[in-house]
């Protein structure tokens, strides 16, 4: 079971002072890896015997974990952080039942999920701890210039990010999911009907498929302004209907990114060769480039 069915399963058992304890750690762990207990009674304005109390009770649920050292710590585990974002995607009306996994990859999460309207969207968890921390750093700049960042602060800002760059393309018409709603590492968006592309051996309208893809790329640099920056096979859905969504935004750049003629080239090239590979179709990355870039 995965760390956000297993809060699901505990949100209905946590009570406002268990929320609150919750938050003191979470916010304290900008300062420390694990929370000195002193502090969690200072901030959180509990008495001394309750905290306890609700250390031990979030201990069991497994939502934080404790340590001993210099002296007694707590930091939030996965499911404790999804629970937060849960909670509050709960009270926010977003989410009012949740479903089944829809994807599992190396950095993210996605499940299944309804809106008190009854509204199927999906529910995006990142998950950057999986990955190095070293590797994360290097590869995404906005965590680049920070020197203390935990993993949930790297899923976080991942979230943030990706948050923007759908509310940035979405409006312009570029076809991604529409974004509903974002809380810490979590974000919300509409239902992914399809399958990644490197999944589908074979597709009848191949080349139109391609070029309903470059078509997106060239309307998000041109009105949108931003580039994907990590665009392959492994983030364009192909839905039913044979159309496309561009999916896995938290690494875009601007256009005016020192970067960014490097990156879209390479977004660029890495479809083309996929398409070149398991299509046969071949275009010249320099003329697609032109197409993009023109007016």
């Amino acid at each position: 079971m995965s760390s956000a069915e297993i809060a699901v399963k505990t949100l209905s058992h946590l009570e406002s002072g268990d929320f609150r304890i919750l938050t003191v750690i979470e916010l304290d762990m900008s300062r420390h890896r694990y929370v000195p207990e002193e502090d969690i009674t200072r901030l959180s304005g509990l008495p001394i015997k309750e905290v306890k109390y609700r250390l031990d009770r979030l201990s069991k649920f497994g939502l934080i974990y404790r340590w001993v050292g210099s002296y007694v710590g707590y930091t939030l585990s996965t499911v404790g952080y999804d629970c937060l974002a849960m909670n509050s995607l709960v009270k926010a009306d977003l989410i009012d039942a949740f479903g089944k996994p829809l994807g599992v990859g190396k950095e993210s999460d996605v499940y299944d999920a309804l809106t008190p309207e009854g509204r199927r969207v999906a529910v995006k968890f990142h998950r950057l701890g999986r990955t190095s921390f070293r590797q994360t750093r290097r590869l995404r700049g906005y965590v680049a210039d920070r020197r203390h960042i935990s993993w949930l602060y790297q899923s976080r800002l991942a979230a943030e990010k990706e948050f923007e760059a759908l509310k940035t393309v979405y409006p312009h018409g570029v076809s991604v999911p529409e974004p509903i709603g974002q809380n810490r590492h979590v974000v919300v968006m509409d239902f992914i009907d399809g399958v990644e592309l490197y999944r589908v051996p074979e597709v009848p309208n191949a080349e139109e498929v391609l070029d309903e893809i470059l078509e997106n790329v060239k309307v998000a640099y041109q009105k949108a302004k931003v580039i994907h920056a990590d665009l392959s096979e492994f983030n364009v859905v192909l839905k039913p209907d044979f159309h496309i969504l561009i999916i896995d935004w938290p690494q875009f750049v601007k256009t005016d990114h020192p970067n960014a003629e490097m990156l879209l080239e390479r977004d660029v090239k890495n479809i083309l060769k996929f398409f070149k590979r398991r299509f046969n179709i071949e275009k010249n990355v320099q003329s697609v480039l032109e197409r993009i870039k023109s007016t």
